[in-house]
């Protein structure tokens, strides 16, 4: 068990003493919040917070997924060009990006992808593009045509569920340490 201690705020006269967060197992903690946003928070009795956490992270998760109809997160096959290397950082987000590790597995055993091809990776093979003006274009491959297709928000789904990946490893930091606590100066503390 840890606790973080926290200052006692300077400037309210009767708050002079610190105050101690209980931060149960912080390993623990961690790990909870990188399988769910927030989920370390509550672990640790602050539930405001994990709550917050887990609406504003999954939420931007979920926006970002939806931007990109289902396929903007997605771990490359051993092998496939180019290297998806988003994915790690969607990764941070933890369980709701883990189909697409069970799609690659099953892309990489030859089998059909499960959820209607959610988190499936793309195929390599040229793929057929007919856009709104029924014009038919030959892509190199099915990234390509999905980038084309859902232009520009393909790239925008990415960039939202990468940020989601990006901010809860912050929220995982939170939950092992504790929250920060930056005091501003004290109007006497002049030259430190």
């Amino acid at each position: 068990m840890a606790k973080a201690v926290l200052p006692a705020a300077y400037d309210v006269p009767l708050s002079d003493q610190p105050i101690a967060i209980d931060l149960k197992e912080p390993w623990i903690a961690a790990l909870l919040a990188w399988l769910v946003p927030g989920l370390g928070h509550i672990y640790q009795g602050r539930t405001g917070k994990g709550a917050l956490f887990f609406v504003c992270i999954f939420g931007t998760f979920l926006f970002g997924l939806f931007l990109g109809r289902g396929k903007v997160v997605y771990a490359s096959p051993p092998g496939q060009q180019p290297w998806r290397w988003q994915y790690y950082c969607q990764l941070g987000v933890g369980l709701p990006a883990m189909p697409a590790l069970w799609q690659r597995h099953l892309r990489v055993q030859g089998k059909p992808a499960a959820f209607g091809g959610l988190m499936a990776p793309p195929y390599d093979t040229p793929q057929t593009l007919v856009d709104a003006s029924e014009h038919k274009t030959q892509q190199p491959n099915q990234l390509a045509e999905w980038t084309v297709a859902m232009h520009p928000m393909f790239e925008v789904g990415t960039i939202y569920t990468v940020i989601a990946g990006l901010l809860n490893i912050l929220v995982i930091c939170d939950a092992y340490a504790g929250p920060l606590v930056l005091l501003p100066k004290r109007k006497g503390d002049a030259g430190e």
